[in-house]
């Protein structure tokens, strides 16, 4: 079996920027701020507000509308209702405005789906999306986003990103179905009193507004007004703002498109995306992520659901065995259940049903390491992939000095819980021009796609950069060790 690196590499661009709310410490500080603005006189607002438009206009979209969001998040602490000019408004804006670089440290951890547009392509040639985790100051991770093709040979081309990124629009009307969201919280175990309460006079369905709505009428009420009546109801924000919507214009390439974390559970990053293309049994196609949550203390799997990568839906994954990093979401139900590849334990895979997308309760062993370069833990990268020899799981093995390797097994194609077969060594490990990088000695990928009889590899090197590699599918699988 030979593998072939195809040389490609993406490299992160610390010239792709994005706007971000800039805050500074405190509320006195702001107001120290807005009260020098307004100390200005109009010809000075308009030759700063110049200045600052010539600097920074060529590098983004939209510059004025952000700005005048900048204006309006700190429009409360304004000294008076006195009108204020519309350059003074935009000044005051870019004050509270700061560049992000989106992917200044590293450009990693692929995953390879096909695009949901296959027209105007010769034959045998298809086109797909590749997500990235690209990480910026602070080590802050989103989820990028690049297109390209893959003609009938197996040769891979990217097509070239856009210089621009901007955030999504969050809809903010986004609803929650209150059977569901008291499941959900049932799950995290809160089942306090206050949470009856408050549920008992909201509707069936209700936006995140009607919820603060109804906790601040009953916070008003004086035997509402206690510690546990707020740690309950705040943690019934948090569940909310975990479960959100966000949408891009059509007329936005992909590649300017950045899933940047906004719920309070991803504050400090979204990890490692591990898209699948799903069919349901009625034939809608959907493509849905599993990835990590990180808040700066603990990581929770998360699911992301689009069907056109336009508008995006981010939900919780609920249930005991929602654990770990790593979970990958079968391509379509087996026997009428959704499945998992997951690892709960940091150590070992397991095989996860159940008849709801969004709760697992259920898990049983699959794989233990076995190999010395897999001794120290196995998982997996990425969605399985169905071939006619049966499941095709791409893995990773961390071996001595914490080396990872990516590797190969085989599931059956009824019962995916027997593993017929695997790789003894290695498919893919770092050569000597992959060893060095943020986190040296890895390589590491979180989905694979099969096109022209190859197995298409995107993987990242040392957590830096991405590149791909092609391997014969059926060479691979004659590789495997039958167990």
């Amino acid at each position: 079996m030979q593998i072939k690196r195809t040389g490609i590499i993406l490299k992160p661009n610390v010239a792709r920027v994005l706007f971000r709310p800039f805050h500074e410490a405190g509320d006195q500080r702001t107001l120290r701020i807005l009260a020098r603005v307004l100390s200005l006189s109009e010809a000075e607002v308009f030759l700063s507000l110049d200045e600052v438009v010539k600097e920074f206009g060529a590098r983004h979209q939209k510059l004025r509308d952000y700005f005048k969001r900048g204006f309006d998040r700190t429009r409360h602490l304004l000294p008076t209702d006195q009108p204020l000019s519309e350059d003074r408004k935009l000044l005051i804006g870019a004050y509270f405005t700061h560049e992000y670089s989106l992917e200044a440290a590293a450009l990693f951890n692929p995953s390879i789906v096909l695009h949901p547009d296959q027209t105007g392509l010769s034959e045998g040639t298809i086109r797909f999306v590749l997500s990235l985790r690209a990480t910026g100051e602070g080590h802050i991770s989103s989820i990028t986003f690049r297109s390209g093709t893959i003609d009938q040979h197996g040769n891979v081309d990217i097509d070239s990103p856009s210089r621009f990124v901007t955030l999504p629009d969050q809809i903010p009307n986004t609803s929650y179905e209150k059977v569901l969201f008291l499941r959900k919280l049932q799950e995290l175990g809160v089942v306090e009193a206050a949470v009856e309460t408050v549920l008992n006079v909201l509707p069936e369905f209700f936006t995140i507004d009607q919820l603060r709505q109804e906790i601040q009428f009953l916070r008003r009420h004086a035997h509402h007004r206690n510690s546990e009546f707020d740690r309950t109801t705040n943690r019934m924000i948090h569940l909310a703002q975990s479960n959100y919507e966000v949408i891009y214009s059509p007329d936005q390439p992909l590649s300017e498109r950045v899933i940047f974390p906004s719920a309070p559970n991803e504050t400090n990053g979204i990890e490692d995306a591990r898209f699948v293309r799903f069919v349901e049994e009625d034939g809608t196609v959907s493509y849905v992520a599993t990835y990590t949550a990180f808040d700066g203390r603990i990581i929770l799997p998360q699911l992301l659901e689009t069907r056109d990568f336009l508008h995006f839906r981010i939900s919780t994954l609920n249930g005991p065995e929602v654990q770990n990093k790593g979970m990958a979401l079968f391509p379509r139900r087996i026997h009428g259940l959704y499945a998992m590849i997951s690892r709960q334990d940091g150590e070992n895979l397991y095989l996860m049903f159940s008849d709801d997308l969004h709760f697992w309760h259920t898990k049983q062993p699959l794989l233990k390491p076995t190999y010395v370069w897999e001794f120290s833990k196995i998982g997996n990268c990425g969605s399985p992939i169905e071939t006619d020899s049966g499941w095709l799981v791409i893995s990773h093995g961390v071996g001595p000095m914490r080396k990872y390797s990516i590797g190969a097994l085989l599931l059956d194609r009824e019962d995916p819980s027997r593993v017929i077969a695997r790789l003894t060594h290695p498919l893919l490990s770092p050569d000597e021009t992959e060893r060095e990088g943020y986190v040296p000695n890895v390589v590491y990928t979180c989905g694979a796609m099969i096109h022209a009889g190859l197995l298409i590899l995107p993987y990242a090197m040392s957590d830096t950069a991405s590149s791909f590699a092609t391997v014969s599918l059926k060479d691979l699988l004659a590789a495997m060790q039958p167990t």
